[in-house]
């Protein structure tokens, strides 16, 4: 596992809309609702021009955007629209969510392009039984394509852990803090993994990612442990804290609290309140 992998590992489409005509007129234009926290928009036939908030992008066929919420934005045009949409409610995928611009739009690489294909072959069989789930896993692949595309691009400004990945000193610590978060890591072994030394792993790590190694692997821990916390509210704090490395649950909670401003009991109780509400 790597950083992009965790941010999107629980991110899945939940019931594509597929095989929806639009047709728009500049003073009509199809409105998606609110909340979603990204939204991926594939024109199978056609194209128009998606708006959201202040930003404006065309979109056509072989291309790509993804809208990130939670406000509504709008198409108008003349095409046939595959739109997933994609509510995210914990820590892990938002640290993507906050590198994405509000609107993105990338043309497909070739695995896109060859999925896309098969996308208007399922679309074509429409009593075919578990038409939906294959739509939307195959949504899933394109999202993962997509991002991967639009960090490729010079106008994306990645953000440095994904930089980080294809260095040879930073790359491999990072995949190591992300392999296994609750190992008892060190400067001198995570220096290890990279066949470094230490000293040549903190001058590269900070150069490259933005903070120490150190620092940056408190930081993973405390957003794995914020999820595990909302997820899993009968878990002790204990057992959280062995979870993400830590020995005892009282120098877990001080971190806890340094890194995120709440105690994780407070963090846990904050969580049910948003899920509680209507």
């Amino acid at each position: 596992m790597d950083p992009f992998d965790d941010l999107l590992l629980g991110v899945r489409a939940e019931g594509a809309l597929f095989d929806r005509s639009v047709t728009a007129v500049p003073d009509a234009p199809l409105r998606f609702a609110e909340g979603a926290a990204l939204t991926l928009c594939v024109p199978l036939h056609g194209g128009g021009t998606l708006r959201g908030g202040s930003e404006e992008r065309p979109l056509r066929v072989a291309e790509t955007a993804i809208v990130r919420g939670p406000d509504a934005f709008t198409f108008s045009g003349n095409a046939v629209l595959l739109v997933g949409t994609y509510h995210i409610r914990r820590e892990v995928p938002r640290r993507l969510l906050r590198v994405l611009p509000p609107l993105l739009v990338v043309p497909d690489g070739d695995a896109c392009d060859a999925m896309r294909v098969y996308l208007e072959a399922q679309l074509a069989e429409a009593r075919r039984p578990g038409r939906q789930i294959v739509l939307d896993r195959l949504l899933d692949w394109l999202l993962v394509c997509t991002l991967r595309d639009w960090f490729d691009q010079p106008e994306a400004a990645p953000p440095a852990w994904y930089r980080a990945l294809a260095d040879e000193v930073a790359g491999p610590a990072l995949r190591a803090i992300h392999a296994s978060p609750d190992r008892p890591w060190t400067l001198v072994s995570l220096a290890r993994e990279a066949g470094v030394s230490r000293t040549t792993l903190a001058k590269r790590f900070a150069e490259v990612v933005g903070e120490s190694p150190l620092a940056y692997l408190t930081q993973w821990r405390m957003t794995l442990a914020a999820d595990l916390l909302a997820d899993a509210p009968s878990t002790t704090v204990a057992t959280v804290a062995r979870r993400v490395g830590y020995a005892d649950a009282f120098g877990f909670s001080a971190a806890f609290k340094r890194v995120r401003g709440v105690s994780p009991s407070e963090h846990r109780r904050a969580d049910a309140e948003r899920v509680d509400q209507p």
